[in-house]
């Protein structure tokens, strides 16, 4: 391993220590819920550990894994890194992947069984390719699934063939998004967090 990508697996290591710590306290990722990268380059990717809190974090807690999600080292990072190497994989300018188990997109994933279509939100300018309040996305929503590796597939294909590049929702289970930089992921995690509380809540006045 040479000193370039050690330098910058620790640099990796502490912007996810305190991402852990933000999304903890926003309540995003109760108990040991959630998980956290950043790529280190086309071969490695910095992820947070299986089964850890994310507002604890320590920088043991962050292995290293090659673009296959094999653990470089001792240590068992995220059963869902498939997940996230999926993502770098689709999209190359991603530099860091967000999942969070927030009550909002918890609820909205077993709401909006297939696709979550967002319109009209002045927020949807949070993402750096959209630049007026009159557009629309959609935030896929898949079945839960253990096998990761085939979910994994189904989201690959997905995303293949879409435009839409935003973030997905796993049923009962959670957002994913992403950015080119951990700044601009955790920005996107605020943008649709609020929006998916926007949306549970215009659907309960509708009811009303």
């Amino acid at each position: 391993m040479n000193y370039e990508i050690l330098r910058k697996f620790s640099e990796a290591v502490e912007e996810i220590i305190e991402a852990g710590r933000e999304l903890h306290q926003r309540g995003w990722v109760p108990a040991t819920s959630g998980n956290i990268s950043v790529k280190i380059n086309e071969e490695y990717i910095a992820i947070t550990s299986s089964g850890k809190h994310k507002g604890n974090l320590k920088p043991e807690d962050i292995l290293l894994v090659d673009r296959n999600g094999k653990p470089i080292g001792e240590g068992k990072p995220s059963a869902e890194t498939l997940l996230h190497v999926a993502v770098y994989k689709l999209f190359p300018e991603v530099n860091a992947v967000v999942h969070t188990h927030s009550p909002n997109a918890t609820v909205i994933s077993m709401v909006f069984k297939d696709i979550v279509e967002l319109e009209d939100y002045e927020l949807l300018k949070a993402f750096p390719d959209i630049h007026t309040h009159e557009a629309k996305i959609r935030i896929p929503v898949f079945p839960n699934d253990q096998n990761i590796e085939r979910l994994s597939r189904k989201v690959e294909e997905f995303f293949k063939n879409t435009e839409d590049r935003y973030g997905f929702l796993i049923e009962g289970h959670g957002l994913y998004t992403w950015g080119r930089s951990m700044k601009e992921a955790l920005i996107h995690t605020e943008a649709l967090e609020f929006i998916f509380d926007c949306e549970i809540k215009l659907s309960l006045l509708k009811k009303n």
